[in-house]
């Protein structure tokens, strides 16, 4: 049987249109943010905040504090294709791109 991993303390946090979740010391890539590497972030937008085991607040539509994270580093994500092709016309388009993305640890919620 598969054990699921639960945190005792984490927080949902919101930047542009996408949401993530946060527990300390845990990295995660998330779409590029300007700074160099060791600089300080705080996300503001924070939905949901769980610090117990039955202790969780939720915001409406958001929580006072802040979920404060340090950039590990920048980089790009894996190349995605996208590719067009229609047979016995001698028809191929390919198109390439990779996302720039910042890693970031999180600190403190």
């Amino acid at each position: 049987m598969e054990q699921i991993n639960t945190f005792d303390k984490y927080a949902i946090f919101q930047r542009g249109l996408k949401q993530y979740q946060a527990v300390e010391g845990r990295t995660l890539a998330i779409d590029r943010i300007e700074g160099e590497p060791g600089a300080k972030i705080e996300f503001k937008e924070v939905l949901f905040r769980k610090s117990g085991d039955n202790a969780f607040e939720i915001g409406k539509p958001f929580l006072n504090g802040a979920v404060t994270a340090v950039i590990v580093k920048q980089m790009k994500g894996p190349k995605k294709v996208a590719l067009r092709f229609k047979r016995r016309k001698k028809v191929s388009v390919q198109k390439n791109s990779r996302a720039h993305l910042t890693v970031i640890r999180f600190e403190s919620i």
